[in-house]
This record gives structure tokens, sequence and C-alpha cells, in this order.
């Protein structure tokens, strides 16, 4: 099965449901897929970045960018809005990257970059 150019389209307008485990218990959430002048604006790096401050750069522009795509669904369905731009940050670092993996589409089992 392939996707078709109407439904990638489609996608940017439709609000995705989801949830994810979180300690035992399920967390909804809902997001949007951006198109390009939706995609959040970040300064570039300064020359000659160190590898540490690349890589908080780009987790910023990560972060930032899921945000962007959740507030997209919350304008969208505000009834089913569980995460605003003002309480992102205060969620379990562990949850929300549990959550901007799902969204991404990436894989990862649970701990694996989080030791306790």
């Amino acid at each position: 099965m392939t996707w078709s150019i109407e439904e990638l389209i489609a996608l940017t307008d439709e609000v995705q449901n989801s949830s994810v485990d979180f300690r035992g218990k399920e967390f909804n959430f809902h997001f949007c897929e951006l198109v390009e002048e939706e995609e959040p604006k970040m300064g570039a790096l300064p020359e000659g970045a160190t590898e540490e401050e690349k890589m908080e750069h780009y987790s910023k522009v990560g972060n930032n960018r899921i945000v962007h795509m959740i507030e997209k669904a919350n304008k969208k369905q505000p009834a089913n809005a569980s995460i605003m731009a003002e309480n992102w940050g205060m969620l379990p670092t562990s949850l929300r990257y549990k959550i901007s993996n799902y969204i991404m589409g990436v894989e990862s089992s649970d701990g694996e970059n989080f030791t306790i």
C-alpha cells in the first residue's frame, strides 16, 4: 500500500489522537502534522558551535516543533486538548520524551534513555 498525494496533504489538516503508557496509566494527547510555513523558525547555529551547543540547539528545535504540532491540534479541537504550550515544560521529561518519540515516529523501548 502506498500513500497518495491527497492522503499526505490531508494529514496536515487531520487531528491525530493517540496515547502513551506512562507509569501504568494511559496519557491521551493529540497533534497535527505541519506544513513548511507552520514549522517553527529557529536561528542558525553559530559557526564553531561545540557539540554540546549543537545538541542543545537541535533539542530546542525538536521540542518547539512538537509544541507547534500539539498547539495546531488544540486550535482545531480545543475540547480535546490535554497539553498546552504553557504546561509542556512542566510535564515529566520521560513523558515528554515518549510523546515526542511517538509523534516523530521514533521507536524506543521504555527507559532506553532514562535510568533511575
